[in-house]
């Protein structure tokens, strides 16, 4: 072991896609994996982990400032929606939060929401940043990357990592040449996009970079996709859009250009592998080979997606694809892996009416396994990281299982991760470790009260109630 080489030692680790006993893990002076060995007897100089230990997974889609609108859209014909209420009446209410946010309060709430995010089981959040401008829609002074500095200066607060996803979005509509007043705050172009991506990573911030996105079809025409995509080039890092999450978005987008949305990115736009299909709920057998055949990724969101209303993806269609796929809390009415991956495998139960969907049997008999596995592998991408998990190489981020949680006592050690994803209430982590240190200690962050105090008078301010 070199001088700066940390160890640690798990009664149990999920390593290479299976539980394994006492294992030993090694970690770089970089805060990266270094080495694993299973069934060795743990050395004096190493730290002895508590409980099981579980990668942690990449939260793919987040709009953080949604975190103030969690649980204030759930009324029909109150606070400005109609008898039919739907995602776009839900979308035009959540504009009215978007237009008076200020900079003090997104980071009062993005805190909130990353710490949250991190007892929630991941330790690294995508942000599909486009809540760029003033209120009235002019530019910030300086770089005019404020509200994007906020974020970053949140997931330090909490110590997260954070990518950060500057959003193209200039328009409202595939037929609209530009936006709604009540979108002004949004507006940016490829250039602006890619000038803000550049000032990020520039800035050499620990545990911060960026990527680019592109906020759909619609919101992002022809010309400034391939702008954008021109400015990228051949660089390497992610590429983030919502695409087909709703049956009007694919009347509109079949409307104005003949095809269905993936379709039309697939054969117009030639997505590769930094690409991230958001949603991609509604699709057709031909779209998902398309996906396939491109290598891009799928960023599912069952918790929002069900909040809104959008639908089911067609979850058995993209496993045998063999379809990157991961995880996002997106409107943060669920902050929890758990929650997210029993909400994916629930919903496929309730639409087909059958059990295990997710389980391959004779290969990956267990849905839970088969899940937390497929998005712990599509985790790296969206985040624009070479390598995420147990794995040499990858970032030392890691949970450590309390065993006596709901829904793991008692259990057998091949069972954990079914019961955690089926049977659990609450948190079950007794730490988490980012980079080889840990962010939280008995389930405890050493700024948590502070976080919470800031995000309650923030809340107090924007709302006017106690």
């Amino acid at each position: 072991m070199s001088v700066q080489e940390q160890l640690f030692w798990a009664p149990l680790a999920w390593l290479d896609g299976r539980w394994q006993a006492r294992v030993l893990m090694a970690v770089d002076a970089r805060g990266h994996w270094a080495s694993f060995e299973a069934g060795r007897a743990a050395p004096a100089s190493a730290e002895i982990l508590a409980g099981p230990v579980l990668p942690s997974l990449v939260d793919a889609h987040s709009h953080a400032f949604q975190r103030a609108f969690a649980g204030l859209a759930e009324r029909r014909g109150e606070n400005g929606a109609g008898d039919e209420d739907d995602f776009w009446s839900w979308r035009d209410r959540m504009y009215g939060l978007a237009l008076k946010i200020r900079p003090d309060q997104l980071r009062a709430i993005a805190a909130q929401l990353y710490l949250e995010l991190l007892k929630g089981g991941y330790t690294q959040v995508c942000e599909f940043h486009y809540l760029q401008h003033r209120e009235d829609g002019s530019a910030y002074p300086g770089d005019g990357l404020t509200l994007s500095w906020a974020l970053a200066d949140a997931a330090a607060d909490v110590g997260l990592g954070l990518t950060l996803l500057p959003v193209l979005y200039a328009h409202a509509g595939f037929a609209q040449p530009a936006l709604r007043p009540d979108q002004r705050r949004f507006a940016t172009d490829a250039d602006w996009v890619w000038r803000a991506a550049r000032a990020v990573n520039a800035a050499g911030r620990p545990l911060l970079n960026a990527g680019v996105a592109l906020h759909s079809l619609r919101a992002a025409h022809a010309g400034d996709l391939r702008a954008l995509q021109a400015l990228v080039g051949e660089a390497d890092l992610p590429i983030h859009i919502h695409i087909a999450e709703q049956q009007q978005e694919i009347a509109d987008c079949l409307a104005a250009t003949g095809r269905r949305p993936m379709q039309y990115l697939c054969e117009a736009f030639r997505p590769d592998a930094r690409w991230q299909l958001v949603h991609a709920t509604h699709s057709v057998p031909d779209e998902i080979e398309a996906v396939a055949a491109s290598g891009a990724g799928v960023v599912i969101c069952p918790g929002t997606e069900g909040n809104l209303g959008d639908g089911l993806c067609d979850l058995p269609a993209w496993l045998r694809a063999g379809v990157p796929m991961s995880l996002g809390s997106d409107s943060h009415v669920t902050r929890a892996w758990v929650e997210e991956l029993r909400w994916l495998e629930y919903g496929q139960r309730l639409g087909l009416q059958r059990r295990n969907v997710a389980a391959d049997p004779g290969r990956a008999p267990s849905s839970a396994a088969r899940l937390f596995e497929a998005c712990r592998a599509g985790s790296a991408r969206p985040a624009g990281l070479a390598a995420w998990g147990l794995a040499p190489g990858a970032r030392a981020d890691f949970l450590v299982l309390e065993r006596g949680a709901s829904g793991l006592l008692g259990l057998p050690a091949d069972s954990l991760l079914d019961g955690l994803v089926f049977a659990s209430q609450g948190q079950a982590w007794e730490a988490v470790y980012v980079g080889g240190r840990p962010a939280l200690v008995q389930g405890r962050h050493a700024q948590e009260a502070r976080i919470a105090a800031d995000f309650a008078a923030c809340m107090a301010e924007l709302w006017g109630k106690d």
